[in-house]
């Protein structure tokens, strides 16, 4: 059985106060993640500290309960291990007795068996903290990718955290201020972020694979994870096979569930993989016929048009995975008018302007989904740990310093109004964090300089673009009060693949080609060696016309606050352009044209929705 823990946590620490007797605040906080568990409530108060916990009941209604205790330490925890039983039995082993299948309470006993090193032994998706009475210290803990969310705000002599910014928001004494650093975070590199950064001013994100101690002395933190470079020695035979069994076993894992489950289904490589093993393992295990989910937009059959990045719709290949594996399939279509209302509910669930309509069409497939299915199994990080972009083949994508998917710095500082510009530089606001991470990245003594720039590369991708998809993911899905996972960025799939040279992840002169040679015999071959398509995307004329009208509204504004940061006569020019005809990409492969000027529109309206003061 497992404990299935989707959930929002929220806390506030403050050796000065009696926080016990401002449960108003606590209370406000814990409120605002009610979307990721919207049916359970649970606190724990004593003089200096306040734990929320927001629930979805799934099974075990007592065992799971939040926050839960043990002796003088208290948990509060979002997400899920994967390796639950594994741990239990060790810890039986030891002597421990257990009154609950839940894996939050072999989470919290693990703790208290093992101390801080404890994470290192956890496989799975989570952020959590943990209380101890005693000590009076907190402890933070989060997944090694980062797939679940905790941020924080040092506050006066106390720590404030949540899953969301929302709950640190909700707080009466934080008020949400944009200094330049954040102004540059949103300009410079919007809608990705610096990792550990939380844009509004002294709001900060606890790192991936990093944990954090806050007791009288202050804050600190330490890593406890990094992938690690070193030579690979496997032939390209052992290294399929070692692929195909990593992958197998992460999918197989994220199986376990006592709610209905489905996967996401695009037709693509990386989400008929899964979906394949998936199917393979309940067949063996005689279970119900797999359900599997897919979107597409309101005649985008007429509209749609073929680019290097899009060559061709998904239909023909979900439909061919669809007959090979007999899965119980669900397509929803979206109309463009939902795709644009939702762009708003998008950024109240992200708490920062984001990916557009990238974000707001996944917000309505999970919504859609859930009526069928708790839990589904998704594709993302496949590309990232693979290799599956272009700027992974492009020599000057490899040689230039900068991120490759922000070709835009010249278009986002000529936007700037003029006083912002000359205080703003977010051509060398990008390319600092941009270096810093390059220098963060483990090499291998003995690698050319190729090899070397694209180890760095990788080492981007997975700290940058693979966390501005998994926190598109995590805000849409329980933004629907919908469990994603993703098994591709199980860690032991990830530490694997990090060190497989570029000539073998290419095999065959293929994009991500081990992956493909690992899946031989689980996919047909017309989806194995389908070029890799980006997450579909609308190309309907009424969609471009709303948001057009949408920034002419905002335009007509003598109010908005885009035009605070911006030109308004050149945000003019830009919308008198026609959307459809901006061909430069804002961010990634996907905003251009109409999903730039969305992104804008939403920027304006998060400025105005979460009443943001501009401090520059």
């Amino acid at each position: 059985m497992c404990q299935y823990c989707m959930c929002g946590i929220t806390g506030w620490i403050d050796f000065t106060r009696n926080v016990k007797q401002e449960n108003k605040q606590i209370k406000q906080m814990t409120e605002a993640l009610k979307h990721r568990g919207p049916d359970a409530t649970g606190y724990y108060n004593e003089t200096h500290i306040g734990f929320g916990h927001q629930r979805l009941i799934v099974v075990d209604p007592d065992g799971g309960k939040q926050p839960m205790q043990h002796q003088q330490y208290v948990l509060v925890y979002n997400g899920e291990l994967y390796n639950t039983e594994e741990i239990r039995a060790a810890l039986i082993k030891e002597g421990w007795q257990f009154d609950s299948h839940s894996d939050t309470e072999v989470l919290l006993k693990s703790y208290v068996a093992w101390g801080e090193k404890h994470i290192e032994k956890l496989n799975g998706i989570f952020s959590y903290a943990i209380w101890d009475f005693k000590k009076q210290q907190l402890f933070l803990g989060r997944d090694r990718l980062g797939v679940k969310p905790l941020f924080f705000k040092e506050h006066q002599n106390g720590l404030l955290f949540g899953s969301e910014i929302k709950a640190i928001l909700a707080h009466d004494e934080v008020k949400p201020v944009l200094k330049e650093e954040g102004l540059s975070e949103i300009f410079a590199l919007g809608p990705s972020r610096t990792p550990g950064h939380g844009v509004f001013d002294q709001v900060n994100e606890l790192r991936a694979g990093h944990v954090g101690i806050f007791d009288r002395d202050g804050w600190k933190t330490r890593r406890y994870w990094n992938v690690e470079s070193k030579a690979h020695h496997d032939s390209v035979e052992e290294t399929a096979e070692k692929v195909r069994t990593l992958l197998t076993d992460a999918v197989e894992r994220q199986l376990v569930s006592d709610v209905p489950l489905g996967t996401f289904l695009s037709g693509g490589v990386d989400s008929s993989a899964i979906t394949a093993i998936a199917t393979n393992y309940l067949k063996n295990n005689q279970k119900d016929a797999l359900q599997t989910f897919s979107i597409d937009y309101e005649e985008n059959d007429k509209y749609f048009k073929k680019s290097s990045f899009q060559p061709n719709q998904d239909k023909e290949f979900i439909n061919k995975m669809i007959s090979a594996l007999g899965t119980e399939h669900n397509t929803y279509v979206m109309d463009n008018n939902t795709l644009a209302e939702l762009l708003t509910d998008a950024v109240r669930y992200r708490d920062l302007p984001g990916m557009a309509d990238v974000d707001s069409s996944l917000l309505w497939f999970c919504q859609q989904t859930k009526q069928q299915v708790t839990v589904a199994l998704s594709g993302e990080c496949a590309d990232e740990i693979f290799g599956g972009y272009p700027w992974f083949y492009r020599e000057d994508d490899l040689n230039r310093e900068g991120f490759p998917w922000i070709r835009s710095s010249g278009i986002r500082q000529g936007l700037l109004r003029s006083e912002m510009s000359k205080k703003l530089d977010l051509a060398g606001y990008a390319k600092h964090r941009y270096q810093t991470t390059m220098q963060e990245a483990p090499l291998l003594d003995g690698e050319d300089a190729e090899a070397t720039a694209r180890r760095q590369m990788f080492y981007l991708n997975m700290h940058w673009f693979m966390p501005t998809l998994l926190d598109r993911k995590d805000r849409m899905s329980m933004g629907a009060s919908f469990e994603a996972r993703v098994p591709f960025s199980d860690h032991l799939l990830v530490e694997y693949v990090w060190n497989i040279p570029w000539e073998i992840k290419t095999h065959g002169d293929r994009e991500k080609g081990i992956l493909r040679k690992a899946l031989e015999g689980i996919l047909p071959n017309e989806v194995l060696y389908r070029k890799k398509s980006p997450y579909p995307k609308t190309h309907h004329p009424a969609y471009t016309q709303f948001v057009t009208e949408w920034m002419d509204n905002i335009l007509n504004d003598e109010d908005a606050r885009l035009f605070e940061i911006l030109d308004r006569s050149l945000v003019r020019d830009l919308v008198n352009q026609k959307a459809a005809n901006i061909q430069n990409p804002w961010f990634g492969q996907l905003m251009t044209g109409p999903q730039l000027l969305a992104h804008l529109a939403q920027i304006d309206y998060w400025l105005k929705e979460y009443n943001i003061t501009i401090d520059i």
